[in-house]
């Protein structure tokens, strides 16, 4: 009676199911930035109860004031922006859902870097559409395998970057977004930039700081939202920014006006609000920034008295990656972590990490919650070490 596109096997998974049983005291996986304590600026959703807002005017493509701002933001990066060239989502796997609409064909096939989101194969799948997997090295600073990426089949469609990428930190090589450009227009592929973590850059390297908004030779697709840049996911307010040759740009424009305006999905109060929140959101992404450093540092200064563990140094966003000696199988460690301890990680293999013995850690919670959490976890693997 069900689609393929939904799996059949929705049952939570071990560590899904512990969970849910007991909440963690010590979550190091919390990515709510409104339930870490972020300190938020007062009034800053006020500009939500302007009364305009009671009229309903809709736009496919957004209200031209919040593209304007959503442009805006771009200067920040030193791009300018037509806000013509935005279109509003209600959230980045909304804009993802309507790039496939966009650019594939049922059966065709999208390039997402590995490891990353465990979303994308998810969102590839409802779309009808089969992600494939190119992976990122970790000797090189989780560079990708152009190779691997100029020999993709046919049948592929875009090429999906993560910049930074979720949960290396990797910032795009400059060389290696011009190496995907260049392929991209080859093979007549376009190219999808989720840059919803730019704002975070944690420590300086190549790529840092530089969006692919603006980039005119492949057709260009970067992404951003609020959820990150003002760590306001539950206004639901995210945008695709078009780039490349014109002809191609309003081709596909005029495509995703008719996808946006099938679902009309962003509410009126949001898109009102947009440039107000985006002018006073700076203290957020200030104090998530802040919170981010200081419990890498924490993380670090930790690990470092352990020779076995090492922190696999992120460039930015808000996650990082910690090796642990393969002693114990990543879930099983992750389930004593949660059972024994309070203390909730991710197992490497949730973002097909590339070898045993990596877990993911949330750099977002409560500086004190985060320090003893990460306490208890190096007291697990010192006990597993006989130590």
């Amino acid at each position: 009676m069900f689609s393929g596109r939904v799996p059949s096997d929705l049952a939570p998974n071990r560590i899904a199911a512990a969970r849910a049983a007991a909440a963690p005291p010590f979550d190091l996986t919390a990515s709510n930035p409104t339930a870490c304590g972020i300190a938020y600026p007062a009034g800053l959703l006020d500009a939500l109860a302007d009364r305009a807002g009671l009229a309903y005017r809709p736009h496919p493509r957004g209200l031209e004031s919040a593209r304007g701002a959503a442009a805006a933001e771009y200067r920040r990066w030193g791009v300018e922006v037509d806000p013509e060239r935005i279109v509003l989502t209600a959230s980045t796997s909304e804009a993802y859902a309507f790039l496939f609409k966009l650019l594939a064909e049922p059966g065709d096939a999208v390039l997402v870097p590995s490891p990353s989101y465990p979303l994308f194969e998810h969102l590839a799948r409802v779309e009808g559409v089969e992600a494939l997997p190119y992976h990122l090295n970790p000797e090189l600073g989780w560079r990708p395998d152009l190779d691997v990426i100029a020999s993709a089949p046919a049948g592929v469609r875009a090429v999906v970057v993560v910049h930074p990428n979720n949960p290396t930190g990797s910032f795009v090589h400059p060389d290696d977004a011009a190496a995907i450009e260049r392929l991209a227009v080859t093979r007549g592929w376009a190219v999808i930039a989720d840059e919803v973590f730019l704002d975070y850059p944690l420590a300086g390297g190549a790529g840092s700081g530089r969006s692919f908004a603006g980039r005119e030779r492949a057709l260009t697709f970067a992404l951003g939202g609020l959820s990150k840049s003002v760590g306001l996911p539950q206004l639901k307010l995210a945008w695709i920014v078009a780039g490349g040759p014109q002809e191609l740009v309003d081709a596909a424009l005029a495509r995703l006006e008719f996808i946006a305006d099938t679902f009309l999905s962003v509410g009126t109060p949001v898109q009102l609000a947009l440039p107000a929140l985006l002018r006073d959101g700076a203290p957020v992404r200030a104090a998530i920034l802040e919170r981010c450093r200081t419990n890498l540092d924490e993380l670090q200064r930790a690990a470092a008295a352990v020779p076995e563990v090492s922190v696999a140094p992120p460039g930015g966003g808000w996650s990082a990656a910690l090796r642990v000696p393969a002693v114990v199988g990543e879930e099983e460690l992750a389930l004593e972590l949660l059972e024994e301890d309070g203390v909730a990680v991710h197992p490497g293999y949730f973002f097909d990490f590339p070898s045993a013995g990596t877990l993911v850690l949330s750099l977002l919670p409560d500086p004190a919650a985060f320090a003893e959490g990460v306490r208890r976890l190096l007291a697990r693997v010192r006990a597993h070490l006989g130590r």
